[in-house]
């Protein structure tokens, strides 16, 4: 599952779009390592990452905004010197899209060098 959702790309979500079920969602994660899914409402996915330095940290979230923007779809983050935190939603719907999941394996195939 995990090459389908990197060939795939972002679309806008239609009003009216509802969010994922839980069910769907756990099944999508298994395609997309190292994120966790918060059971919050609204659903999150988010998952941290720990690198060498500030700088590290810098070039994956610069990788990660160039990805961004190419699928017109942007998650929360935070950096902490080497730590970077993710969270994706879609912020539309009240919940998670099959587009957070694209994002999510895209950012998994940055290979930021991050833990």
């Amino acid at each position: 599952m995990t090459s389908d959702l990197l060939s795939k790309h972002c679309v806008p979500c239609e009003g009216g779009t509802k969010p994922l079920a839980r069910s769907t969602a756990e099944a999508y994660l298994t395609a997309t390592p190292g994120w966790d899914l918060v059971q919050d409402e609204p659903m999150k996915l988010t998952r941290k990452l720990k690198f060498k330095d500030f700088v590290g940290s810098m070039q994956f979230i610069n990788r990660v905004a160039d990805v961004a923007e190419a699928e017109g779809h942007h998650p929360d983050f935070s950096v902490s010197w080497n730590r970077v935190q993710l969270e994706l939603t879609t912020h539309a719907i009240g919940g998670l899209s099959e587009n957070d999941f694209i994002m999510a394996a895209k950012i998994n195939d940055l290979e930021g060098g991050g833990s």
